[in-house]
């Protein structure tokens, strides 16, 4: 079996010039505008310059109807391209190899593995998930990948993981936010719970203020929760108010017990601020129109 083979792989390392080695479409991460990204490549690249390329690159050599099937390299001398046995494919290290070329090396060290496309193709997204610097939303794209690649369940790919059948969920989950979305929670720094979080709310329009919200006060984790929870506790709590078979007098009562949870919720938090040192001034004043409430904070604080 090729996953058992694996672990028998002679760790036989050959160097392999850097343009035999063919980058099957999609198989490298590209951030692109991403600065941390390219400066981390960059400083790859400088210590592959002084060091060398210390962890050596997963290549196969397609088969002979895959080479038939395979249009032309125009890039490849025709000799080379002609005797395609000095074609190689990458399956693991598409980060080495583009900062091995950055470096100025014409070779890169190569470990050749027996796997075919498919096979390939998964090892690839294996190793993927095993990289450190995988946002949430690549991690779960590569996961995805895995599924779609092998036909694996949930749970099949779960095994495969070494991971929990909820845990293969949960990254699936976030690929149903948008690009925006996803972008707007990498650029401001949250993380996979602000994004399930934010699931609950089924639709893009109705996630966009929530997301806004939630970049915007710099939440954690906890307070994004709870914000979510108040939001869609007071839509069901107003949808049940709207209901045509609630007599008058039921909504009445439900209205006051809404809004005495309302004023306890704002005794509790200046309580806590209070408990923190802050000198914090609260009046409730009756007006005409309703209940004015004032909160100060003084500015020292």
């Amino acid at each position: 079996m090729f996953w058992g083979s694996l672990n028998e792989i002679s760790r036989v390392v050959r160097e392999v010039p850097i343009g035999e080695i063919e980058v099957p479409e999609g198989r490298v991460r590209r951030r692109e505008g991403d600065l941390a990204a390219e400066e981390a490549l960059r400083a790859l690249a400088e210590s592959i310059r002084r060091h060398g390329v210390v962890e050596p690159l997963l290549v196969r050599r397609p088969g002979p109807e895959e080479r038939h099937a395979a249009a032309p390299d125009p890039s490849r001398p025709p000799e080379r391209e002609a005797a395609g046995e000095h074609i190689c494919q990458l399956i693991a290290g598409g980060r080495r190899l583009r900062a091995a070329s950055m470096a100025g090396r014409q070779t890169v060290p190569c470990v050749f593995v027996e796997a075919d496309a498919a096979e390939s193709a998964v090892l690839a997204i294996v190793e993927n998930l095993h990289r450190e610097d995988l946002n949430l939303f690549e991690s779960a794209a590569a996961i995805a990948s895995l599924v779609e690649v092998t036909g694996m369940t949930q749970e099949q790919c779960a095994k495969r993981l070494g991971v929990s059948q909820s845990y293969v969920a949960n990254k699936l989950r976030l690929l149903r936010l948008t690009e925006e979305e996803r972008r707007t929670i990498l650029e401001n720094g949250l993380t996979e719970r602000h994004s399930r979080a934010l699931l609950r709310f089924p639709t893009a329009e109705e996630r966009r203020p929530v997301l806004a919200a939630m970049a915007g006060r710099h939440m954690n984790v906890a307070t994004a929760e709870e914000y979510v929870e108040s939001l869609l506790c007071a839509a069901s709590r107003a949808a049940e108010l709207k209901r045509a078979d609630v007599r008058p007098e039921t909504r009445e009562r439900m209205i006051v017990r809404d809004m005495r949870q309302f004023y306890g919720s704002i005794d509790r938090a200046v309580d806590v601020m209070r408990k923190t040192g802050v000198t914090v001034e609260a009046t409730r004043k009756e007006t005409p129109g309703g209940v004015m409430i004032s909160i100060l904070v003084p500015k020292s604080s």
